[in-house]
């Protein structure tokens, strides 16, 4: 079983690899959406290459390397780094220092990883290394990125990104125009655009929108998820599984989308599972792109973080209680609440409320990345084998958060995986709880409910 695997990896030393030519030395602003506290944290990435017979003798080690630096020419920014200015404004000093570059090999083939490739991964911390001193949000290397080579000639590459830099789309938009690179491009296909000031507070601010999902609760109870004996599994969806949840939908709410219908699920398993009390407020967050929400959209290019968290908010037994179509709803109104004025909105509460981190009290966070495109970077390879998000519950508060990844199973069957990170007694309750919505469909993709939990440390 892969979750058991174990494996050596050798790293060389961590280099820092700049850009190609010179860069221009200048100081750019990061955007009021950018820097805000729930985004001043690393976000770790992983994509696995096959073998291609037909790259026999190229090393992805050097390949990559090199195509880094030229990428770098244009994403100069990302060889700076960031500084704080009055009122915690966050800014990028283009230093042209560069990123911080790992080679590396492992005595493993990609085949024994086995045919599900999701998170929790084996021995993610020997295949994205922790550089002492390298993970600091301000005066520390943007990109951390780890090529390990396969036995089996296949390699793997990790990186981790500072996310006040960049959202999926944006980091996808780099590493698409590094895969160029290393495919024998001048230019990337897709030109970068910084006009952060696009998401800057108004002169003078004036917050128009509700934004709950920045309220400061004190987490009087203590129910912030403990660190300590953390379960981490991934949830296959497929169309069996999806379907077996849309029967639990009333008529009128057939047209909801599917992330708002697992949403609405996953919500309610997990709230179930942690078992607060009845009276205790409880959060969805959904991150929704906002990039088409602007007129005109913004220019294609941009790779700043574009979207927003809008939230839902009831209480614990009101959400447990009531059929899963209230929850639907309230997911539904959140993320149609996402417009221009929202973002112009979002971006003037920052300015004057100094920066404020969202809701982590009884929140829980979810991400949509089918559409971000980690699965079409190729560098040379072809597509990866799998490609995105490194773990579930990353952020400042592990455990928050939950992605939806595209992912196609072992028979065939496209669908999403969703890493979520419980405690370990909180996990059992929720698959318990997940397993009877759907009357016994699904099966969690590693190990059953019960082959004993796969605890990670985070």
């Amino acid at each position: 079983m892969a979750a058991s695997l174990v494996f050596t990896v050798r790293r060389r030393e961590a280099e820092l690899v700049a850009p190609a030519k010179p860069t221009p030395r200048e100081v750019k602003l990061l955007s009021d959406i950018d820097d805000q506290d729930g985004l001043r944290f690393q976000i770790p990435v992983i994509q696995f290459y096959r073998y291609d017979p037909s790259k026999a003798g190229k090393d992805p080690v050097e390949v990559i390397r090199k195509a880094l630096a030229e990428t770098l020419v244009f994403y100069y920014p990302f060889a700076g780094r960031l500084r704080e200015g009055p009122g915690r404004k966050l800014m990028v000093d283009c230093t042209g220092e560069g990123v911080m570059f790992i080679e590396a090999d492992a005595d493993v083939t990609l085949k024994q990883f086995g045919d599900a490739l999701q998170p929790p991964f084996p021995c993610l911390e020997e295949l994205l290394f922790d550089v002492p001193g390298s993970g600091d949000v301000l005066n520390s290397p943007l990109l951390l990125i780890q090529v390990t080579r396969l036995k089996c000639g296949g390699f793997i590459m990790a990186l981790r990104l500072n996310h006040t830099m960049c959202d999926a789309a944006g980091l996808v938009q780099f590493m698409t125009a590094l895969g160029e690179m290393a495919r024998g491009m001048h230019e990337p296909s897709t030109p970068p655009v910084w006009n952060r000031e696009l998401l800057n507070a108004r002169d003078p601010p004036k917050v128009t929108c509700s934004h709950r999902e920045y309220e400061q609760v004190a987490d009087t109870k203590g129910t912030i998820i403990p660190l300590d004996d953390m379960a981490h599994r991934s949830f296959f969806f497929g169309p069996t599984e999806l379907a077996a949840i849309r029967s639990l939908i009333p008529p009128n709410q057939q047209k909801c989308s599917n992330f708002e219908i697992l949403t609405a699920c996953l919500w309610r398993c997990r709230t179930i599972a942690l078992q607060p009390e009845k009276d205790e407020e409880v959060r969805i967050l959904c991150i929704v792109n906002a990039r088409s929400k602007f007129n005109p959209p913004l220019p294609t290019g941009y790779y700043g973080n574009a979207f927003a968290f809008p939230v839902a908010v009831t209480t614990a037994g009101k959400l447990c209680e009531s059929p899963l179509g209230y929850a639907l709803e309230l997911v539904r109104k959140a993320k149609a609440d996402v417009t221009e004025e929202y973002m112009h909105s979002l971006a003037d509460l920052m300015v004057i409320k100094g920066r404020p981190h969202f809701t982590v009290v009884r929140s829980y966070l979810v991400s949509d990345v089918t559409r971000a495109g980690f699965g079409g970077v190729d560098c040379g390879w072809g597509n990866p084998a799998y490609g995105g998000p490194a773990k579930g519950g990353v952020g400042a508060i592990p455990g928050v958060a939950s992605f939806y990844i595209p992912f196609k199973n072992a028979e065939g069957e496209e669908g999403l995986v969703i890493p979520v990170c419980l405690p370990s007694d909180a996990m059992e309750r929720f698959v318990k709880e997940l397993d009877g919505m759907l009357k016994n469909h699904i099966q969690p993709v590693r190990g059953g409910p019960n082959s004993g939990f796969i605890i990670s440390s985070l």
